[in-house]
C-alpha cells in the first residue's frame, strides 16, 4: 500500500476528512484517497445494488397486484373449467399479497395466512393452477412433495427441506423466497394412520403434520441449503415463513365414503331438507370435517383455512384440453414436429380416440399427454431419416392411432 509522508495535510477524496479526523487513509493508484467510513459506505452500496438486481427477477408491488377477476381470466388461457377452484384461489391469493403488500401499521388489524388446501381427483388440474398463478405473479414458486416427509431420526426428509425447492427457484436469494409460493402435493399421503392410539409411531404421517404446523402458520425455520437431514455441525439458512403462501393439493381418494357418512347419504335420494344430492360428485360438498375424518390432525385443517375442490373432468373438457390452451398437448406436438420442419394434422377422430382411452384407463387429463406420445412416437423416432423428403405433412387418421396404440397398449 502505497504511504505518504505529511499524511497531517492528506485528505478523503471522498468526504474531504482529513488524516488526523479518519484515522486511516487507503491510497489509489492514481493517489487518490478513502478513509474507513466511505469504504463501508461503498460496501454497503454495492451489496444493496447486488440485492436489488437479484430481486429483480421477482418482484410485486401493490400497483401491480391484479385483481382476483384478472388472475382467472389468465388462469382461464390454461385451465380448462374448475370455475370455482378458480375462483377460491383467485381470492385467497389475492389476499394473501396484499397482505404481504400493506403497509405496516401497528394499530391495525392484523390479517392472518390464507394457506388453501385442493381437493381432486389426480389430472384435474391441481399443480397447474398453483404453477400458473405463480407464473401471473411473477414470485418464486415451487413444487414439493409431501409423501418423502418423515419425523426427524429416520430415512426420509425434514419438514424445512420443503423449502430448499423454493430457495433455488430464486437462487437462494431469501428476501424473495419469504414472498413466494409453495405447492405440497399429495398432502392427502400423510394422513394419520387410525385414530386409535398404537405402539407404532406413525413417522410419516401424524408425525410429518406436527412438524408441517410451524411452517404453514409462519415461524423462522432454519433450513438445509442442500436438502436432506440436518445435522449440527450444517449451516443454515434461516427462512422466516409468514409471508410464503401455502397451497396444499390431494386426490383424498375415498373421501367420498367420509363425505356420504356426514351427509347419511349412500344412495341417490333428497336430503332432509330436500335438497337433491349429486352422488357422482360427492367432492363438491367437501368440508374440514371430512379432512379430520380422513385422517388430517385438527391443527392441520384449521391452518388451511381456505378449502375448494376440483370437479371431475367429462369428455367434452378433455377434448378442450387438447385444443383450447395456450399450452394444449396438441400445440405442444405440432411445435416440435414444426422444429423439424413437418407439419402434423391430427384428424377430429383422433382427439375424440385419446379422450376415449384417457377415460377408460382413468387417467384423467395427466394421461393425455401419454396417450399422444404413444401414437407419435414411431413417427417422432424416424422424423430424421424424412429430411429429404419432399413430403413435409403428417397427417394422423383414426385407424393409424389406434393401429399405434393396439401396439404399445395391448397389456391393457
Amino acid at each position: 500500500m502505497p504511504t505518504r509522508k505529511n499524511k497531517i495535510e492528506e485528505t478523503c477524496s471522498f468526504c474531504g476528512r482529513s488524516f488526523s479526523e479518519a484515522g486511516m487513509l487507503l491510497a489509489g493508484i492514481d493517489g487518490s484517497l478513502i478513509c474507513e467510513e466511505c469504504a463501508k459506505m461503498a460496501m454497503s452500496v454495492f451489496e444493496e445494488q447486488r440485492i436489488s438486481q437479484a430481486t429483480s427477477k421477482f418482484s410485486l408491488d401493490r400497483k401491480q397486484l391484479p385483481k382476483p377477476n384478472e388472475i382467472k381470466e389468465y388462469l382461464d388461457q390454461y385451465v380448462i373449467g374448475q370455475d370455482d377452484a378458480k375462483k377460491y384461489l383467485s381470492v385467497a391469493v389475492y389476499n394473501h399479497y396484499k397482505r404481504v403488500l400493506q403497509e405496516k401499521d401497528e394499530n391495525e388489524t392484523e390479517i392472518e395466512k390464507s394457506n388453501v388446501i385442493l381437493v381432486g381427483r389426480t389430472g384435474t388440474g391441481k399443480t397447474l393452477l398453483a404453477r400458473t398463478i405463480a407464473r401471473k405473479l411473477n414470485v418464486p414458486f415451487a413444487i414439493v412433495d409431501a409423501t418423502v416427509l418423515t419425523e426427524a431420526g429416520y430415512v426420509g426428509e425434514d419438514v424445512e427441506s420443503l423449502l430448499v425447492r423454493l430457495l433455488q427457484a430464486c437462487d437462494y436469494d431469501v428476501k424473495a423466497a419469504e414472498k413466494g409460493i409453495v405447492f405440497i402435493d399429495e398432502i392427502d399421503k400423510i394422513s394419520r394412520k387410525a385414530d386409535n392410539p398404537s405402539i407404532t409411531r406413525d413417522v410419516g404421517g401424524e408425525g410429518v403434520q406436527q412438524g408441517l404446523l410451524k411452517l404453514l402458520e409462519g415461524s423462522v425455520v432454519n433450513v438445509p441449503p442442500q436438502g436432506g437431514r440436518k445435522h449440527p455441525e450444517q449451516k443454515f439458512i434461516q427462512v422466516d415463513t409468514r409471508n410464503i403462501l401455502f397451497i396444499c393439493g390431494g386426490a383424498f381418494d375415498g373421501i367420498e365414503r367420509k363425505i356420504a357418512a356426514r351427509m347419511n347419504r349412500h344412495v341417490v335420494g333428497f336430503e332432509n331438507t330436500g335438497r337433491r344430492i349429486d352422488t357422482d360428485n360427492l367432492l363438491q360438498y367437501v368440508a374440514p370435517q371430512d379432512l379430520k375424518a380422513f385422517g388430517l390432525i385438527p391443527e392441520i385443517v384449521g391452518r388451511l383455512p381456505i378449502l375448494t375442490h376440483l370437479e371431475p373432468l367429462d369428455r367434452d373438457a378433455l377434448l378442450r384440453i387438447l385444443t383450447e390452451p395456450k399450452n394444449s398437448i396438441v400445440r405442444q406436438y405440432r411445435k416440435l414436429f414444426a422444429m423439424d420442419g413437418v407439419e402434423l394434422v391430427l384428424e377430429p377422430e383422433v382427439l375424440e380416440l385419446v379422450v376415449d382411452k384417457a377415460i377408460e384407463f382413468k387417467l384423467g387429463a395427466r394421461g393425455l399427454r401419454a396417450i399422444v406420445e404413444s401414437i407419435l412416437i414411431d413417427d417422432m423416432y424416424d422424423i430424421g431419416s424424412h429430411a429429404s423428403s419432399k413430403t413435409r405433412k403428417l397427417v394422423v387418421s383414426r385407424e393409424y392411432a389406434e393401429v399405434k396404440l393396439s401396439k404399445n397398449y395391448t397389456a391393457r
